[in-house]
């Protein structure tokens, strides 16, 4: 199917490359005689000169008028060139726009058989059938990444975390206290005079570290 739409007018391309290069030719041979006449020209030239430098008017004048009449040819076959060159833009561009308004033309065909061969309730049935299957892909997903185990109540687990905290700080302070009261009764530290009285709270938390250190 491919082949048969995208192959290219073969006839009317050759005829259009042979036209080219037909012009292609004719270019490079008046270039060349174009090339030879500047030579012819310039030959005259110095033979004028050399008639001039022998007093030989007429000849030198002769040879300065083939000079001018090669000059022409010249500027002729320039002008064929330009022709030429123009023609060969033209085709060139005409054979682009040829090819392109082709390819156009073949691409939207192909667009067309593929469209007949491609009914639109298939496409919605596929396009339902990806959105099940990813929607059943992020259920199984969220199932998957799911924690085990229960709901733990944010309350409960911050009231036990205080009372940590409070049974740490207590330890810190059994900690500090304890060396003190393992020494010898004569060799533990008076209490200075005026020290204040201890409040009820540090009466039970010395009666408490007391206990413990039996």
């Amino acid at each position: 199917m491919f082949t048969r739409l995208f192959r290219k007018p073969k006839q009317k391309e050759t005829k259009t490359l042979q036209t080219l290069e037909k012009l292609n030719e004719t270019l490079g041979m008046l270039e060349k005689k174009e090339s030879l006449l500047l030579k012819r020209a310039a030959q005259e030239v110095e033979r004028a000169k050399e008639f001039t430098r022998a007093k030989n008017k007429r000849a030198a004048m002769q040879c300065l008028k083939r000079k001018r009449v090669y000059e022409q040819q010249v500027e002729q076959l320039g002008n064929f060139q330009l022709r030429i060159h123009d023609q060969m833009i033209m085709l060139e561009g005409s054979k682009a726009t040829t090819e392109t308004v082709d390819a156009l033309r073949s691409g939207a065909s192909a667009m067309k058989d593929m469209q007949k061969a491609t009914n639109i309730k298939d496409v919605n049935k596929t396009m339902d059938e990806i959105s099940e299957q990813t929607d059943n892909m992020r259920q199984m997903q969220d199932a998957l990444s799911a924690p085990f185990g229960s709901d733990f109540d944010e309350d409960e687990l911050e009231a036990e975390r205080e009372e940590l905290e409070s049974a740490e700080l207590e330890e810190e302070l059994l900690e500090a206290v304890r060396p003190v009261q393992n020494l010898p009764k004569g060799m533990q530290p008076a209490r200075p005079a005026t020290q204040k009285k201890q409040t009820a709270y540090e009466d039970e938390l010395a009666a408490l570290q007391a206990d413990m250190a039996l």
